[in-house]
């Protein structure tokens, strides 16, 4: 076994047994649980709640696009938020800790550790949205009695690609920054900047600022061409690591 697989082997059991194991789950789980219930219930709650200011005001019947619409929304705020602050310290936290000094003294080089890091986390990533979906969807289908699986799948996978961007930003930042909470604030303007940017059409049609907004659309089951941003992401999300590897390289440790 060479080193580059022991070290993804590390990393994959030091993400099981840190708090990392919990807080991106539970919160992916706890979203896929509660959301098609709340979209199911928002009219009674609404009603109880405040019947009396709604006037003559009739809410619309929820449907299981309204279940699929809050998981998108969910990803969208929380999760993406999350997702920047766990993954501020992705490298420069090895690197105050002493452990990538010592993992560099074995058989992986510099620009492996960096690539091993962010590929391991966006594989972790991509596991906890494919749960996270199937257990909304089977929820959904339990409170709607129907829950057509496109929708919800298309545009999971949409953000997927939008979170796999945000994990090999957050490992270029942690690299550049060497601070965490840095690296984490300049994450958090990072997507600030293409929420804005989204407004703008054709940036919302031809670059990964437009994910979110292209993930959105198709959990309403709305048109929407996402092939732009997702591969203008993919395409990113490669620079970025490759960038890190190289800045890591030079890097005094």
């Amino acid at each position: 076994m060479n080193g580059l697989t022991v070290f993804a082997r590390k990393e994959a059991q030091e993400i099981l047994r840190t708090w990392r194991r919990w807080v991106l789950p539970g919160i992916l789980l706890f979203f896929a649980l509660t959301g098609p219930v709340l979209a199911k219930y928002t009219p009674q709650i609404l009603e109880a709640f405040a019947g009396s200011q709604l006037g003559d005001l009739n809410i619309p019947t929820p449907t299981y696009l309204d279940a699929y619409a809050q998981w998108i929304k969910n990803l969208a705020q929380i999760a993406t938020f999350a997702l920047i602050i766990i993954y501020g310290g992705i490298v420069s936290a090895e690197v105050r800790s002493g452990t990538a000094v010592l993992v560099l003294t074995k058989p992986v080089s510099r620009s492996a550790f960096v690539v091993v890091k962010a590929a391991v986390n966006a594989a972790f990533v991509t596991v906890l949205l494919l749960v996270g979906t199937l257990v909304t969807w089977a929820v959904t289908a339990i409170l709607f009695g129907s829950a057509p699986g496109a929708a919800l799948w298309s545009s999971s996978l949409v953000w997927l690609v939008f979170a796999v961007l945000l994990v090999a930003l957050m490992t270029l930042l942690s690299v550049m920054i060497g601070s965490a909470a840095g690296a984490a604030g300049a994450g958090l303007g990072f997507y600030v900047l293409i929420s804005i940017a989204s407004i703008w059409k054709p940036l919302a049609s031809y670059s990964p600022a437009g994910l979110v907004t292209q993930a959105t659309a198709l959990a309403a089951g709305e048109p929407a061409a996402p092939w732009w941003p997702v591969a203008g992401s993919l395409a990113l999300s490669v620079a970025f690591v490759v960038i890190a590897a190289r800045l890591f390289r030079r890097k005094e440790l």
